[in-house]
């Protein structure tokens, strides 16, 4: 079955699910593990993704984590492919370091936001990394100390997690403790790792009460949310998938009208988009950079890559080409 498409556009909230390639280490010592927060300290920056909660253990890694402008796939490319080279370097190693797709789950904020806060920060204590909440509050390798105040990451969103627990830090991060502790024996939750109905009912018992009822809730196993939340993100996908198509369109019908008034003008179409400067080729360029922009839509970078200059060749040519015609009909001096 080929794989479904991610579901993002920016401002997602996303719980992220990085493993190592047939389960194996990830890191393997303190300086493995700065390099890993370093890394996405510096790309979270740079591409304006909000992380809230993360948690690094041995052979995988959990990121809660809001997507930027340039959208999650970018930052987890720079990410994991940066680190996976610096980690390899290091230990003189080949190969994939990461599962070739990680995982991504399109969260319900409004349901899932603080349990999987939670969830993700109490990794490091299921797993044995830490043997008590004690010392949890002071494992550098997990947001969870940075949000009790114990470190500061200027990186993590610390301001917006604790706002879900109250208005005042203090109170907020009392209740953040308390929250916390009363997760320990939840164990698990197989229910926050993943989408679909199951998950997002929590278990089968409720998807089969909803079902007595004659009520079908929509689902899909990228998004952990109800069926209202599913429809919802589905439609916005679909919408979205339709204007990228529309704008591929567009571009092939721009290129095929390039080269029909190539044609027509008897120039090549290679030596226009290789550049070429040549007065008659600079001049069906000018009229062409009017087409792109005006009836066909293109950007300054696309109707530059197109026509073989840089986007600020594009934009000088459609000055000249407006001062050229208020010149026109003024009488000579």
């Amino acid at each position: 079955m080929p794989r479904q498409a991610r579901l993002d556009t920016p401002g997602t909230l996303h719980h992220v699910i990085i493993r190592g390639i047939e389960g194996k280490i990830i890191v393997t010592d303190n300086l493995d593990r700065q390099s890993f927060i370093n890394r996405m300290r510096t790309i979270a920056r740079e591409t304006e993704t909000r992380i809230y909660a993360w948690a690094l253990m041995t052979n995988h890694a959990h990121l809660l984590l809001r997507s930027g402008p340039f959208g999650l796939p970018n930052y987890m490319r720079r990410f994991l492919t940066g680190y996976a080279v610096s980690y390899n370097r290091r230990h003189r190693r080949h190969g994939h370091l990461f599962q070739n797709r990680y995982k991504s789950i399109v969260c319900e904020e409004d349901t899932y936001f603080k349990e999987l806060v939670r969830y993700i920060h109490l990794n490091p204590l299921r797993a044995k990394l830490v043997d008590t909440i004690s010392e949890l509050n002071r494992y550098r390798f997990c947001g969870h100390a940075v949000i009790i105040g114990r470190y500061r990451n200027d990186w993590q969103d610390r301001k917006y997690v604790l706002s879900w627990f109250g208005s005042k830090k203090d109170i907020a991060i009392k209740a953040y403790r308390q929250f916390v502790r009363k997760g320990i024996g939840l164990g698990r939750r197989d229910d926050l790792v993943g989408g679909g109905l199951i998950r997002s009912q929590g278990g089968w018992t409720a998807v089969k009460s909803i079902r007595r009822t004659g009520v079908r809730e929509k689902s899909d196993e990228r998004i952990l949310g109800s069926g209202q939340f599913v429809e919802k993100l589905i439609h916005e996908a679909d919408n979205t998938r339709k204007e990228h198509f529309s704008a591929s369109e567009r571009q092939k019908k721009a290129i095929a009208k390039i080269k029909a008034i190539c044609k027509k003008e008897k120039v090549s179409y290679e030596a226009l988009t290789a550049g070429a400067r040549r007065q008659k080729i600079s001049r069906i360029r000018t009229r062409l950079a009017k087409i792109m922009l005006d009836e066909f839509g293109l950007t300054l970078t696309q109707t530059g890559h197109y026509l073989g200059v840089s986007p600020s060749a594009i934009a000088n040519a459609r000055k000249r080409k407006k001062i050229s015609k208020r010149n026109q009909g003024r009488p000579l001096k």
